[in-house]
Parts: structure tokens; sequence; C-alpha cells
């Protein structure tokens, strides 16, 4: 499986101050300029990960679509790693599907 990169993620817009990204399965994640955390929901009431910045530095879009990428790379090294078998199956499914 390969990384993540910021083409994989698409860019839904802002409303009302927040901010949303959604990912090729559709896991939505939200960020507000207040926030120092991306969500998985528009009120921010459920982080999913923090945005580190240095303590002088404004947090910016920038930060949390990074984090964002940060986010599911990192999911998805465990996710592999607890299933060698997951790109596998995943491959033989597909294969399957095709019959």
């Amino acid at each position: 499986m390969t990384k993540y990169n910021e083409k994989d993620i698409q860019y839904k817009g802002e409303s009302n101050g927040v901010h949303s990204w959604k990912t090729p399965s559709g896991q939505p994640y939200y960020w507000h300029p207040d926030w120092l955390h991306i969500a998985e929901d528009a009120t921010g009431a459920h982080p999913k990960a923090s945005i580190e910045v240095d303590a002088n530095e404004q947090v910016t879009k920038k930060h949390a679509f990074n984090t964002i990428l940060g986010h599911l790379n990192d999911w998805a090294t465990k996710t592999m790693s607890n299933n060698p078998d997951f790109e596998t199956h995943a491959h033989e499914s597909q294969m399957d599907l095709k019959k």
C-alpha cells in the first residue's frame, strides 16, 4: 500500500469558519481556526488528532491538512502492521469481483 498524499484528500470548502476534507473512503475531517485539533465532526467535539505547531505560530489550514495526512498514514501503517494479510485479501477480493 502506498502512503496517502495531498491528491488523496479532497477539500470540500468552508462553512461558518469550519473547513472540511474527505478521504477516498468517504471519511470526513473538519477544522476551525480556533481548534488545535482535526475532528471527525463539524462541531469539533470528536477530536481525531492534535495539530502540532510552535508556541508562537498561528494554526493554519495547511497545518490541519498536514495533520490529516499524518493521521491517515499512521492509521494505515498500524492497520497493515496488525493485519499483514490485509492487502493480499483486498487484491483477492478485487479479483473475485471481476469473475
